[in-house]
């Protein structure tokens, strides 16, 4: 094991770069899966005609796949149909879809939550259906599915590294480039990368278990 020469700064930048992109692949895709998975979630729970019946089985089916397998047709399969994305973005797309699916589960769950006499009392006040969700159901839900949401963001973080599949240049990448460079070199850099995650994954978990206080 080599630590001096591991981490001197271009070996140390190189690292940092590629968290930094790991960084930014679990940033847009918590938010657009946060998004995806609400408005799913929701349509869900409103149970709407022919369309929440068509949501159920795009969300089971999702659900049921690897995210492996999905971001590797996304970046192999829908070229072959004149949809072409950079690895960036063919890891951003997987992500959202397969971690909004799960979303989605938790905004139904949530939502179904609330007590059924404050939406009966919501409603006989004259509020409508979309006012009482708005207005009395969603907020309440969403205290409540915030520990699990957040859990939920720790594993795709997690989950950024199986983009080493695709070549992209995030932090398991750049470790495994390291490690092609000299074989002492594989060991710190795994270590710094455990430590990176660590730090990021304890911090999200320290927010989780305080909102799961603070509902309780």
């Amino acid at each position: 094991m080599d630590f001096s020469g591991a981490y001197e700064w271009p070996n140390l930048r190189f690292l940092l770069q590629g968290f930094w992109v790991t960084l930014q692949v679990a940033g847009l895709s918590i938010v657009f899966s946060f998004v995806l998975g609400t408005l799913l979630g929701t349509i869900r729970f409103t149970r709407i005609p022919v369309l929440s019946q068509i949501v159920a089985v795009i969300v089971d089916t999702i659900r049921n796949l690897p995210l492996l397998l999905i971001i590797f047709f996304i970046h192999i399969v829908l070229p072959q149909l004149g949809i072409k994305m950079p690895p960036f973005w063919s890891t951003v797309v997987g992500l959202s879809l397969f971690e909004g699916a799960m979303i989605a589960e938790i905004v139904r769950s949530g939502l179904k939550s609330v007590e059924r006499g404050q939406v009966e009392a919501a409603r006989s006040s004259g509020l409508s259906y979309m006012q009482t969700l708005s207005g009395i159901i969603m907020p309440q839900a969403l205290r409540r599915m915030s520990p699990p949401m957040v859990s939920q963001f720790i594993s795709l973080l997690k989950d950024t590294s199986l983009a080493i599949i695709i070549s992209l240049p995030e932090l398991m990448r750049n470790v495994q480039i390291l490690g092609g460079q000299s074989f002492d070199y594989i060991i710190p850099a795994l270590l710094l990368a455990a430590v990176l995650y660590f730090i990021i994954n304890y911090s999200l978990s320290i927010v989780a278990r305080r909102l799961e206080a603070r509902m309780n």
